[in-house]
């Protein structure tokens, strides 16, 4: 193409000084074309590269690969946006080789005859390629098979990008022609990285307040791409908007789905409803009865309310009586069974029954610490003990390997055994209550934190379990 591109996408003019859109160039006018930050931040260098510094820090596989100065085939597994086709184009740059890309999702038999057709011709004029494949998991075995001759010839150095397992996805016979590298979801540092130099390239008029540099990092959980894509829609919303320092307040409301709620009744209708699950929460049977039948008086869903109660089962009663989730449930197909207005008595029963209930949260405050942390902390990976390992490649990756199979163990425990991310210590998210069988589960849990800690683990000293581990008693 000819000209340069600016700061922000559009074409320049060229070194004649002529852009594209120039009358004085016999072409009719047009306006500059922008080009997404994503594609204009892709790296032109290996020093560019952001994160996988297990693959391209020295010594590394991949940096040994580009310093060598010869390709070999490869499939690059990772998730999106962690730079796999990056990484192709810079080793086509840097083994000075010719670069054709094919896309799975949208080619075929005709496109992948028609790639070696082009490399058999830079052969010939002394040129090596490179075969990109995007998505190759996508390709049926027949499309695979189709790279191998010419893989084995040496036409072409085969690099495959894929987001899923190749031990599953790709051809036996292909894997076995081609190394297998794993890349990672970028991590927090890398990410804020990317962030710094994309602001400086897309938009260095705007300034971020440090919560809105975690937010967007945050809600891009490891992917560049996605980084950049939410950068460039919160610069156009604040240039329309006037907004300068962005702040996380702002950027939540930009990237935010635009949700339709359900609507009934208006404002009444949600009052009514809230009334409905306070009073339940509260223990008052009658009032839960009273504003359930002012809402099926009113017209609403009956089986709306049936949700609800399903909902008031999970987050106010939980484990302290388990019996509340499946007599809701049970409320819910009798109504669907009998309709109304017999149905709505399986209702009124349940409403009654979680009135009546011992209550608990525990579960509710657990699931919600949970998903505060995983948006703060993005997708860190599995360890590798508690990985499945049903082939050869992942056997030789560290998968499964020393994990403790719970039932060949003393009273099927495992005691001091890690489940969560390498690292990450037990936060005591779940805490058990004293009330219905939530008191049981306590004990349970105590029993088995004293087996941890006299197998060594750690300790988390704010979990109600370990206090009561280093309680002779035991009992909550």
């Amino acid at each position: 193409m000819n000209g340069n591109f600016d700061l922000f996408g559009t074409v320049e003019p060229d070194a004649q000084g002529k852009s594209p859109a120039d009358p004085g160039s016999g072409r009719s006018s047009r306006k500059p074309v922008p080009v997404p930050l994503a594609e204009r931040m892709r790296p032109v260098s290996l020093d560019e590269v952001a994160g996988q510094a297990h693959l391209l820090g020295p010594g590394k596989p991949l940096r040994l690969a580009f310093e060598s100065g010869k390709p070999h085939s490869m499939v690059l597994w990772g998730p999106p946006g962690v730079g796999k086709t990056t990484l192709a184009r810079l080793m086509a740059k840097g083994f000075d080789a010719d670069f054709i890309a094919l896309s799975a999702v949208f080619s075929g038999v005709k496109e992948i005859r028609e790639a070696v057709a082009q490399a058999e011709a830079a052969r010939k004029l002394g040129r090596h390629t490179i075969l990109f494949v995007d998505e190759v998991h996508r390709f049926n075995k027949a499309q695979q098979d189709a790279f191998l001759p010419y893989v084995e010839q040496g036409l072409v150095t085969f690099i495959g990008a894929t987001t899923e397992n190749p031990s599953f996805e790709v051809n036996a016979a292909l894997l076995s022609r081609a190394a297998v590298y794993v890349l990672e979801a970028l991590d927090s540092d890398a990410m804020a990285e990317l962030f710094e130099r994309a602001c400086r390239c897309a938009c260095p008029e705007l300034a971020f307040d440090d919560d809105a540099r975690e937010r967007m990092t945050g809600f891009a959980d490891g992917d560049a791409r996605r980084l950049m894509n939410l950068i460039e829609q919160v610069q156009i919303a604040a240039v329309t908007t006037g907004e300068n320092p962005v702040t996380a307040l702002f950027v939540e409301q930009t990237l935010s789905r635009d949700l339709r709620r359900f609507d009934k009744g208006g404002e009444a209708f949600y009052d009514q409803i809230s009334a409905l699950h306070k009073s339940v929460r509260g223990s008052d049977p009658d009032a839960a009865l009273y504003w359930m039948c002012r809402m099926l008086d009113g017209g609403a869903d009956p089986l709306y309310l049936g949700r609800r109660i399903v909902r008031m089962a999970t987050e106010d009663i939980g484990l302290a009586d388990p019996r509340a989730l499946q007599i809701a449930l049970d409320a819910c197909a009798a109504y669907e069974r009998l309709g109304s207005p017999e149905g709505e008595l399986a209702l009124a029963e349940a409403v009654v029954f979680m009135a009546c209930a011992a209550k608990s949260n525990a579960v509710y405050l657990a699931y919600s610490a949970v998903r505060r942390f995983i948006r703060q902390s993005g997708s860190l990976p599995v360890p590798l003990h508690l990985r499945n390992a049903p082939t050869k490649l992942m056997k030789e990756l560290g998968y499964s390997h020393g994990y403790r199979y719970a039932h060949d163990e003393p009273q099927a425990y495992a005691a001091g055994e890690q489940y969560l991310p390498d690292g990450m210590e037990s936060p005591g998210w779940y805490r058990p209550t004293s009330r219905g069988m939530e008191a049981k589960i306590a004990e349970k849990l105590a029993h088995l934190r004293r087996l941890d800690v006299q197998a060594g683990r750690a300790e988390h000293e704010d979990d109600p379990a370990v206090m009561m581990a280093k309680n002779d008693n035991g009992v909550p």
